[in-house]
């Protein structure tokens, strides 16, 4: 996957729409820096963000959409539904609320935030409401974020349309290798959320933090190519053919993160990098994430 520094290749969702691999997301990014933040995004030449209901910024990345100048065909927006509002009635309304968040005729894709096991029929009903405003013309895309791959078979046997991404836990300390073998096996595309290995940091308890960015084989291989350890990571993500949201604040990290469609990583090189596995998690099993776990709260 290689393009001209500054721009993202698209991927190819299932549905035929395309959607560009390296995006910008927007997790705990205070809404009144938001708007700021994804037009600085904009500027280095992100063309996709990443919202979601639950993150309670959607008001401030439709603003920044109107504020850029950019024809609205080029911008990707997709935002998510969270679980508190699944089931048909209150999945119909987080979905009319998200959009008047966004200001938007249309999202580009709608995701479920996470699967809920405890209540799967529950986690049904809602995809079948995306499946609906599919049909309407007002999100081009749906899809799932955290789901397992006995969680996707279960969706796909009690719904029609696949979905087009699954957006989970991926950096180089947890490659989900068999679920992304069964991503390629169903037409679904891998995105990961905490690409660069963030998530082993700011949710780490004290002492226990983990960090990609600074891992001598991270490191070793960047400064062998000239290139930031973030850059590395980024490009390992896009040599395996995943889609990717990394987050930041900083412009200058914002414009690093988007040079990495000018080089390649050795076989060697990508090897070594797949062998950091760790097969544990930074974040919260899916198996277990809830409305009580996770009480949150979205505003008007």
């Amino acid at each position: 996957m290689k393009a001209a520094a500054g721009k993202s290749p698209n991927v190819m969702l299932n549905n035929g729409a395309p959607m560009p691999a390296l995006g910008f997301g927007v997790y705990r990014i205070e809404p009144e820096r938001t708007t700021e933040a994804v037009l600085a995004a904009f500027a280095a030449g992100y063309r996709l963000v990443d919202t979601a209901a639950a993150y309670n910024n959607e008001r401030e990345v439709g603003e920044a959409v109107r504020q850029s100048g950019i024809p609205r065909s080029e911008i990707f927006v997709t935002s998510k539904l969270w679980l508190s509002e699944y089931g048909r009635e209150a999945a119909e309304r987080a979905f009319d609320r998200s959009l008047d968040k966004l200001g938007l005729d249309y999202a580009d894709m709608f995701l479920l935030h996470w699967p809920y096991p405890r209540a799967f029929d529950r986690t049904l009903e809602a995809y079948r409401v995306l499946e609906r405003e599919l049909e309407k013309g007002r999100v081009r895309a749906v899809g799932v974020c955290n789901h397992s791959a006995a969680n996707l078979e279960r969706l796909m046997a009690e719904t029609e349309i696949v979905p087009a991404v699954n957006q989970v836990e991926l950096h180089p300390f947890f490659t989900q290798r068999e679920l992304a073998r069964t991503h390629e096996r169903l037409g679904v595309v891998t995105q990961a959320w905490s690409p660069l290995g963030g998530v082993n940091v700011y949710d780490a308890a004290p002492g226990k933090a983990r960090r990609v960015l600074s891992h001598p084989v991270v490191v070793a291989i960047a400064e062998k190519m000239g290139k930031t350890p973030g850059q590395i990571v980024l490009r390992w993500h896009m040599q395996h053919g995943y889609a990717a949201i990394p987050k930041t604040v900083n412009p200058g990290r914002m414009a690093e993160n988007m040079a990495v469609f000018d080089f390649e990583l050795s076989a060697g090189d990508m090897a070594a990098i797949d062998g950091l596995d760790t097969g544990v998690r930074g974040g919260d099993d899916p198996q277990f994430v809830d409305t009580e776990t996770y009480p949150v709260v979205i505003l008007p």
